[in-house]
C-alpha cells in the first residue's frame, strides 16, 4: 500500500494556531460542537426534504409540479449532507457521540454508506489531501484528469466540457457502485477497508434496501416507470451537481497543490501536516452567508481541514484566527471571494488538465 509521511519538526505554527483556537472557545465560554444555529437549520432542512417526499407520493400533482418539487427534494437533500450528515459523521454536531453516530446516518438515507464514507472522508481524504495515490476525491481517473501525475488519454481534452454530466451522475454511481465496490473488495481505492462488524454489514443491507423502497418501488407505484425515472435522474443530477461542485471547489483549483505517491512506495514530504493542509485546500465566498448556510460551512474548507472536530458554524469566526496565523507565519491562506470565481477557476484547472502532457508522467522509470 502506498503510503506518504509529513515532517512535523517544525510545527510551531499549528500548535500557536490551535492554542488560539482553544483560547477562543474558552474565552467565549461556548462548546466547539453545534448550537442553536445548526440545530434549528437541521429541522428546517429535514421538514422541506419530508415534506418535498409527500408531495410527490400523496398529492394530486401534474408532471411539471412533480419536475420543480424533485428540484426542491434534490437540492434539500445536497444541504442535509453538507450540514447534518457532514458534522454529525465528524463527530462535531453534537458532545453526544449516540446523536452524531444517529444522524450520521442520514447519509444512508440519502442512499450512500456512512461506515465507508468516515474512513474514507475523516481519515484518508483529511490526512493525505491531494495526494495521488491515496486521496479517493481525486481517483475519478480516466474518466477525469485530476492533477498532473495521472495518466492522460485523449478523451480528457474535452473533459471540462463533460464535466457537468459527469458530475450529476455521481450519487447515482456512488449509491449503486462504490459503495459496493467497497463492500465487496473491502478496499476504499489503494487502502485496505476497516473490517465491518455483523451490525455494520445488517445497517448497510437494511438501508440500501429501505431507499430502494422508498426512492424507487414507492415512486414508480405512484407514477410509473418512465415518470419515476425521469424525476429520479432529475433528483440525483441535482444532488450530484451540488455536492460534486462543492467539493471540488475546495481542493481542485488554481491555487492548490498535489502531491503524487505509487503503489508500494513511502513517500517524505518535508512538510508539516497542517501546512500541506493550507497549500491543498482553498475556500470561496467566505462573505456570502446564504452560501455558507447552505453548504454548511463547506465554503471554509481550510478551517474545516485544520479543525474537523469543530462544527461549522464557527467556522467564520475562526476563520480570523486563522488568516492571522497564517500572515504571522508566512503560510498561504487560499480563497476566492466569491463561488463563481472558484468554479471558473476549476473549470481552467480541468481544462489545463486535459491538454496532452509533454511528458507522461505514467511512463517515466521510477528513480
Amino acid at each position: 500500500m502506498a503510503k506518504i509521511t509529513f515532517s512535523n519538526s517544525n510545527n510551531d505554527f499549528y500548535q500557536s494556531l490551535k492554542a488560539s483556537v482553544e483560547s477562543y472557545f474558552i474565552e467565549n465560554k461556548i462548546k466547539k460542537t453545534g448550537d442553536w444555529r445548526l440545530f434549528t437549520k437541521t429541522i428546517a432542512l429535514v421538514i422541506i426534504a419530508v415534506t418535498t417526499y409527500c408531495l410527490l407520493i400523496f398529492a394530486p400533482i401534474n408532471n411539471w409540479q412533480a419536475i420543480l418539487i424533485c428540484l426542491v427534494l434534490g437540492s434539500s437533500l445536497a444541504s442535509i449532507g453538507f450540514n447534518i450528515m457532514h458534522d454529525a459523521n465528524h463527530g462535531s454536531y453534537s458532545t453526544r457521540p449516540w446523536l452524531n453516530d444517529l444522524l450520521g446516518l442520514s447519509l444512508n438515507a440519502l442512499g450512500a454508506s456512512s461506515f465507508f464514507w468516515k474512513q474514507k472522508h475523516n481519515i484518508i481524504h483529511h490526512t493525505y489531501t491531494n495526494v495521488d495515490g491515496l486521496d479517493d476525491d481525486i481517483a475519478k481517473s480516466p474518466i477525469i484528469r485530476q492533477c498532473t501525475s495521472q495518466k492522460w488519454v485523449p478523451a480528457h481534452k474535452i473533459q471540462y466540457l463533460y464535466l457537468l454530466p459527469v458530475y450529476s451522475l455521481s450519487t447515482i454511481f456512488w449509491i449503486f457502485i462504490m459503495d459496493f465496490k467497497k463492500y465487496f473488495s473491502g478496499k476504499i481505492y489503494t487502502t485496505d477497508a476497516w473490517t465491518m462488524t455483523a451490525k455494520n454489514r445488517i445497517v448497510f443491507w437494511v438501508t440500501k434496501l429501505l431507499y430502494v423502497v422508498f426512492y424507487i418501488v414507492v415512486p414508480i407505484l405512484v407514477w410509473g416507470f418512465i415518470s419515476w425515472a425521469v424525476g429520479f435522474l432529475i433528483l440525483n443530477a441535482v444532488m450530484g451537481l451540488i455536492l460534486s461542485l462543492v467539493f471540488q471547489l475546495a481542493h481542485v483549483v488554481e491555487n492548490t497543490e498535489f502531491e503524487h505517491v505509487a503503489l508500494d512506495e513511502t513517500k517524505h514530504v518535508e512538510t508539516a501536516w497542517a501546512e500541506h493542509q493550507m497549500k491543498t485546500t482553498s475556500n470561496f465566498a467566505m462573505n456570502n452567508k446564504l452560501i455558507s448556510w447552505y453548504v454548511g460551512g463547506l465554503n471554509f474548507q481550510v478551517e474545516h481541514h485544520l479543525f474537523p472536530k469543530i462544527s461549522h458554524v464557527h467556522y467564520p469566526a475562526i476563520s480570523k484566527i486563522v488568516m492571522a496565523k497564517c500572515a504571522e507565519y508566512h503560510v498561504p491562506y487560499n480563497y476566492y471571494k466569491t463561488m463563481f470565481g472558484a468554479v471558473a477557476s476549476h473549470f481552467r484547472v480541468m481544462k489545463d488538465l486535459g491538454k496532452r502532457p509533454e511528458i507522461d508522467l505514467q511512463q517515466v522509470p521510477a528513480a
